[in-house]
């Protein structure tokens, strides 16, 4: 009977270099290379608006690049430095002309068991400035 579901199917992967700007449904394996915290507010009394805001920016990549994750709240707890995550339903956000992957509330951080790959590192995705231009028919 699993069979004939044809609702599901097998997640395709795309590795670091293939990710372009303005995509999104990407399903990535990576390793994480390094995190900085780069933003913590919210209120600490417990009160009921202790809405807290945490974003980090996060190195991540594979065997082919690197890019800068942005985790935002808990995805924050599971970026630990050299362990492995699947990102799922990953997205391309464009800031200051650069890419930076992130997953939002219709996407999901698993935790994985550490990968076998070495990240290639010099190559980093989010260097590469994109400019966006208007294309008038």
């Amino acid at each position: 009977m699993a069979d004939t579901k044809s609702g599901l199917r097998k997640p395709a992967f795309t590795k670091v270099d293939q990710l372009r700007p303005g995509t999104s449904g990407h399903n990535v394996t990576v390793k994480i290379v390094s995190t900085k915290m780069v933003l913590q507010k919210g209120r600490a009394d417990g009160g009921p608006q202790s809405r807290q805001m945490r974003i980090s920016e996060c190195i991540v990549g594979d065997e082919t690049g690197v890019v800068v994750f942005t985790a935002r709240n808990d995805q924050v707890d599971l970026m630990k430095e050299g362990s492995t995550v699947t990102l799922r339903n990953a997205k391309i956000d464009m800031y200051k002309g650069s890419m930076r992957l992130a997953v939002d509330k219709w996407g999901r951080v698993e935790v994985t068991e550490p990968a076998s790959f070495t990240v290639k590192e010099d190559t980093n995705m989010s260097l590469v400035e994109y400019e966006l231009v208007n294309v008038v028919e």
